[in-house]
């Protein structure tokens, strides 16, 4: 056994020479100074992935026009909320993830949804699709909203202290609408799907070692074909970095859509905004 303690001696030492080689200059052989250690921040986070607990509001109006009618012929306007009994609030989680590719580029996922239904005793007729729901009759809406969105940034300015980037975003939008009314076996049931290209801008202040401000916007104008209108994503918070690896955040939630379609499975008008404080965790390195 003793013969054994002077080769792992040996190995070791071994195994250590390429470490000390390493913090020594390969031509003159000095000491080469200790590496320097970015302080943890939403600067040097090479990935992230953060849960909240978004409390939203919601105001949505819409149309749903029937499909083949003569030129001129729509829906009717009805709030969701008011007028369909939908819920004003709604306490829900999203899911955002951060890959930083080098030092300037990011790319970040997001995903968020919102389900709700209700029912409610109609003032007047609701011409819904190719149904008319008439007024005095319960009427019982569903109304499905999906975003995923994928947002590609390139950093023009970045410090220990500030990070400014734009790039280009894809978002994919899914609504689904589903109006009812039960006792007179009235059914209409309409969706769309569509992907759509977003201009981004992203802003992160490193404020000291633990407190940071980040605030991220995307915003698409579209004209094309028969799908016409607006679109708007933000979000700002203030964070606190509890350990290097864990942060604990408050922010602000915005998500507004103005679209117009004609034909297609979802003819009509959306005018939707969501809008909510939010708490949230996030893990990184």
């Amino acid at each position: 056994m003793r013969m054994f303690r002077p080769l792992a001696a040996l190995l070791l030492a071994t195994q250590a020479l390429p470490v000390l080689a390493a913090d020594r200059d390969p031509y003159s052989g000095a000491p080469l100074p200790p590496t320097k250690h970015e302080p943890a921040s939403p600067i040097t986070d090479h990935f992230y992935i953060s849960a909240a607990y978004y409390a939203a509001k919601f105001n949505t109006n819409f149309r749903v026009d029937p499909s083949f009618a003569p030129v001129g012929t729509t829906g009717t306007p009805v709030n969701a909320e008011n007028d369909l009994g939908l819920a004003h609030r709604q306490n829900k989680g999203r899911v955002d993830f951060m890959f930083r590719l080098r030092e300037r580029n990011k790319v970040q996922v997001g995903y968020y949804e919102a389900n709700r239904s209700g029912s409610q005793v109609l003032a007047n007729d609701i011409v819904f699709g190719n149904e008319t729901f008439p007024a005095g009759q319960t009427a019982a809406t569903t109304f499905n909203l999906q975003q995923f969105n994928i947002t590609y940034t390139y950093s023009f300015i970045r410090n220990n202290h500030l990070e400014l980037g734009a790039g280009l975003a894809a978002y994919f939008l899914q609504l689904d609408v589903i109006g009812q009314v039960k006792a007179q076996n009235l059914y209409q049931e309409v969706s769309a799907a569509t992907p759509f290209p977003a201009l981004p801008v992203d802003f992160t202040w490193a404020i000291s070692s633990r407190w940071a401000a980040t605030a991220r916007a995307a915003f698409l104008k579209i004209n094309h074909h028969d799908l016409s209108g607006r679109y708007w994503d933000t979000h700002a918070d203030l964070q606190y970095r509890w350990v290097p690896n864990f942060v604990v955040g408050l922010g602000w939630a915005s998500i507004r859509a103005d679209l117009t379609r004609e034909g297609g499975s979802f003819p009509g008008v959306v005018n939707m905004t969501i809008t909510g404080p939010e708490l949230f965790v996030r893990f990184s390195f």
